[in-house]
């Protein structure tokens, strides 16, 4: 199922199932025909077993025929067991999240500012910026670019970016540190606003927290979005709190008197060639030159000391009635300036966005937001968008993947053991083996990466369906040859400890190193701990890791148990039905 995740945060992680798939089916053929001829090739069948090997398997005997004897009460233990681990987690978990927080190797400071600023003036402002934060031994390359026009991903009142590179990640602080640094740095530096970005890992776009605030009302639907960004200062958490609406400013519009104009013997088109020659100029002809593919207007403009609203009133039109002044058929009136305006489903919409202040969680403050932010008046609604919502999209595909996944080994595994007991009670193992995941980000300290921890569930689901039906095949064949189901349990239990316990700890073993995050560099030899590339897979090999260690301890006590509860309730059900029959009879 999870080849067929849909949007951004498929693509992003497509990768994943498609190589699992492969290496299965190539471990598939290896096992199935390789193994088997390496086998033959390599000699006979031997056996040896030590003293501790003995020992340790007589110790499992003991406990596991204790647990054999009172097969309900080891299900209720187990159940009272699960119950602490999930109580625990909900009391102290580290929260939620979308994707896993890697350390960036480079940042970006935006410097926002607002004002009629001519080219010059906001490249001194940049310059006066990027001074502040020159010469730290952390920062590798620094990059500024002054700008008079923005793309469509930053705010309008951005007037230039500073790109940020830095050293590697054993040498200096964390990225949060060093843009606190930045942030003291330029703290006194009067009339502007500066956003510090770090470099954003995975398919997540822009900052984790956005709102859409949706009315007919302009008025109405200004004064709500003030009230909620107050109100997000005011609680505190939220840093780089930003709207998409336009900037305040003035317009000049000019105004023709049609009338007055007729009676100089001139038209709109004349005037406009006139206003046009004092502003963006006049278009006379267009140049192609021979190494461009674009046309180059040639444009006639007054000065540059001409281009002033004064100088249009004194500005003069050739009329049939000679030289006469702009002022005579035109008026300039101030206005508020006119931006964009962005409608969703027909109602005008207001995008609030905000980062995340180091050390908090966004659904802590989400929640808190929900709580605490003013009632919308009639007429205005609010959804909340941005992370939160990817991450909502993933939680409902990933759940409905396993879902899929579960529905499918049902099938399998009823057509294989003909019985929907022992069908129901490995998939229970599934959903069990579960509080196995959150303890093992509560032991690692991770937070529940919702697309991680997701895909690490659905991976787990497949192996602890794997050892338990080695368990039940086993339990089976006993039965066959006339065991009893006490014997058959037990027996079943220690014959296949072994490859059970093995293929767990090889697994865990396995993936110990990305739990703690070692990273070796076969290229240029080298070991680390903490590296960035190691954070991506933490929380993954944690659940898997987790899980898998507390469903082997499943596997190996509990499912016997309920094989044989299963078998005594059988009996006793049986013979309920015969003793009613013989009295009906």
């Amino acid at each position: 199922p999870l080849l067929f995740w849909p949007g951004v945060v498929g693509e992003f992680m497509k990768y994943l199932p498609m190589t699992v798939l492969i290496c299965l089916i190539a471990s598939l053929a290896m096992a199935l025909v390789f193994l088997p001829v390496l086998g033959g090739v390599s000699g006979g069948r031997r056996h040896h077993e030590d003293a501790s090997e003995g020992r340790f398997m007589r110790g499992y005997r003991q406990v596991l025929a204790a647990l054999l004897q009172r097969p309900g009460l080891t299900l209720l233990g187990t159940l009272m067991v699960i119950v602490v681990i999930y109580a625990a987690y909900g009391r102290f978990n580290h929260g939620v999240e979308f994707f896993p927080s890697v350390e960036p190797e480079s940042a970006q400071v935006q410097v926002r500012a607002r004002g009629d600023l001519s080219v010059w003036e906001r490249d001194a402002i940049v310059r006066e910026v990027e001074s502040r934060l020159q010469n730290m031994p952390e920062v590798k390359a620094l990059y500024a670019r002054s700008m008079v026009t923005t793309s469509s991903q930053m705010a309008p009142d951005v007037i230039g970016v500073l790109q940020f590179q830095f050293t590697d990640w054993y040498t200096r602080r964390t990225a949060t540190d060093i843009l606190e640094d930045f942030r003291e740095r330029t703290a006194d530096i009067a009339g502007i606003e500066l956003e510090f970005r770090k470099q954003e890992g995975g398919p997540a776009e822009g900052k984790p927290i956005e709102l859409q605030v949706s009315s007919m009302d302009s008025t109405q639907l200004d004064g709500y979005v003030d009230s909620i960004e107050n109100r997000m200062r005011e609680l505190g958490g939220f840093v780089d709190i930003e709207d998409d609406r336009s900037l305040p400013g003035i317009e000049w519009r000019l105004n023709v008197d049609r009338e007055a104009a007729a009676r100089f013997g001139t038209d709109v088109l004349s005037i406009g060639s006139a206003v046009r020659l004092v502003t963006n100029g006049l278009v006379l002809a267009t140049y192609r030159p021979e190494d461009v593919r674009d046309e180059v207007d040639i444009a006639v403009r007054v000065p540059n000391n001409w281009r002033e609203l004064d100088h249009l009133e004194r500005q003069t039109l050739n009329t049939p009635r000679g030289q006469v002044p702009l002022s005579e058929f035109v008026d300039l009136e101030p206005g508020d300036k006119t931006g964009s305006i962005v409608r969703v489903d027909g109602q005008r919409t207001i995008t609030i966005k905000s980062d995340i202040a180091p050390g908090r969680r966004m659904d802590e403050l989400l929640r808190t937001l929900q709580a605490e932010m003013p009632e919308p008046p009639e007429g205005v609604s609010v959804r909340f968008a941005g992370e939160n919502e990817d991450q909502q999209q993933a939680a409902n595909f990933l759940t409905s993947a396993f879902l899929v996944a579960v529905g499918l080994m049902l099938l399998i595994l009823v057509t294989q053991f003909n019985s929907l007991y022992q069908t129901l009670l490995i998939l229970s193992a599934i959903v069990l083996s579960t509080a196995g995941v959150l303890l093992g980000l509560l032991f690692s300290g991770q937070s529940f990466g919702v697309v991680m921890v997701g895909m690490g569930i659905i991976a787990l689901a497949g192996i602890v369906v794997n050892n338990n039906i080695i368990l039940i095949d086993t339990f089976n064949q006993m039965k066959r040859e006339g065991k009893a189901a006490y014997e058959a349990a037990l027996e079943t239990g220690c014959l296949r400890f072994r490859p059970v316990l093995l293929t767990a700890i090889t697994t865990i073993l396995g993936l110990t190193p990305m739990v703690l995050g070692v990273n070796v560099n076969l290229l240029e030899p080298s070991l680390g701990l903490g590296a960035p590339s190691t954070q991506w897979w933490t929380q993954l090999s944690s659940a898997i890791a987790g899980g898998l260690a507390f469903a082997t301890l499943l596997t190996l006590l509990l499912t016997p148990a309920l094989l044989v509860l299963g078998e005594r309730t059988g009996q006793r059900v049986r013979g309920l039905v015969r003793r009613i029959s013989q009295r009906d009879q």
